[in-house]
């Protein structure tokens, strides 16, 4: 019996230090082209919190978040905070056709980088594409993932932002 508690305080101290392994693990990665047509990467981000929003226009949930997710990345901009969208979307006439009528009827400041996961040049650290949109990550200022939710974006996730914010 003493053996199991032991195998299984083992476990736990291993398990432990996988969480605190990964917390400290490499930077992530992102870097494609905005829709803008701008060179946009996680690197040329260092020092500041980013919160990467995986999302697709067939996503209701998504795209009623938007409007929320701008406006609190608005309300930093005097912060060293970036909101960075990534779509999900199969064809990338349906991300610019959602941007287009997003831009023709909302304030361009709240319009953060955008990229498209299906571009040749598309780069990011996830090991596999995200089984539920939204999802979101929540790097810190070195590019360490320090959070990540899968589906509607709770409060929490704000609070990490917050957190990590100077």
């Amino acid at each position: 019996m003493v053996g199991i508690w032991k195998r299984a305080a083992a476990l736990a101290l291993l398990s432990l230090f996988a969480v605190f392994a990964q917390a400290e693990g490499a930077p992530f990665k992102l870097s494609g082209s905005t829709l803008a047509g701008q060179p946009f990467s996680s690197e040329a981000q260092r020092g500041k919190v980013l919160m990467l929003f995986y999302w697709s226009t067939d996503c209701a949930v998504c795209r009623s978040k938007m409007a929320e997710l701008r406006a609190n990345a608005q309300g930093w901009r005097s912060k060293p905070f970036e909101l960075v969208l990534i779509s999900e979307d199969r064809r990338r006439d349906d991300l610019l056709a959602y941007d287009k009528a997003w831009k023709s009827t909302q304030d361009p400041a709240l319009n953060p980088p955008s990229l498209w996961a299906g571009d040749a040049g598309f780069v990011d650290s996830l090991s596999r594409r995200p089984n539920r949109l939204p999802f979101t990550v929540v790097l810190d200022a070195q590019g360490i993932e320090r959070a990540r939710f899968e589906g509607r974006i709770p409060a929490e996730a704000w609070d990490a932002v917050a957190e990590l914010l100077p």
